[in-house]
């Protein structure tokens, strides 16, 4: 189809289109071309700075491991004297509470002999007699027990090889076997602690 000639209204219309649409300013190419050399310069910067920035990073996190490391030994440091601590006062408590253990043991056999005397008193002993060794041996109890020390009799009790010795083992048909018959001699304990177990007779099963 053959195209229409344009008539002088068309070119006026075609003209100012061409007029009315944006054209390249001299000016903002400058300043576009600017901006681009700039911006790879600048990138260029970055790119040099790279290496120390990396080196810096290396030296953060290699201060950071020193400092970690410096912490986990002072906690453990406290935490070593601090158990140094605690160990010094359990021993001096230990030591506190059980000096008195040698003088005790020495101190049992007075006081065996003063329930032996008191037991083999026959009736012919005067009252006050045997008030006096009464009272000897019960004060010799109190101060025992003043100091943390008491009796372990465990007559009809299961034997205890911890607490008991067994001086002999006898049938008996009217105890379970293991049962403590007799306390020939009793035990004693010091604030918890074994200072003599108890010599007691053993009923064992009837053959």
């Amino acid at each position: 189809m053959a195209r229409e000639p344009q008539t002088p209204l068309d070119e006026e219309l075609a003209r100012r289109e061409q007029e009315a649409e944006p054209q390249p300013v001299e000016g903002e190419l400058e300043d576009a071309v600017e901006a681009a050399e700039q911006a790879e310069s600048d990138q260029v910067e970055i790119e040099s700075d790279n290496p120390e920035a990396e080196m810096l990073a290396a030296r953060v996190e290699e201060l950071e491991a020193s400092v970690a490391e410096a912490k986990d030994q002072a906690l453990r440091a406290a935490a070593e004297a601090q158990n140094v601590r605690r160990r010094a006062e359990q021993e001096a408590e230990k030591a506190r509470k059980f000096a008195l253990e040698k003088f005790v043991k020495e101190l049992l056999p007075v006081v065996d002999s003063l329930e032996k005397a008191l037991d083999a008193m026959a009736d012919e002993a005067t009252e006050a007699h045997r008030e006096g060794v009464s009272m000897t041996l019960k004060m010799q109890h109190d101060v025992l027990a003043k100091f943390g020390v008491e009796a372990v009799e465990p007559s009809g009790e299961p034997f205890d090889p911890q607490y008991h010795e067994a001086m002999a083992m006898v049938p008996n048909p009217e105890l379970e076997p293991n049962t403590v018959m007799e306390v020939m001699l009793k035990g004693y304990l010091l604030n918890g602690r074994l200072v003599r177990p108890a010599m007691v007779i053993v009923s064992q099963a009837a053959g």
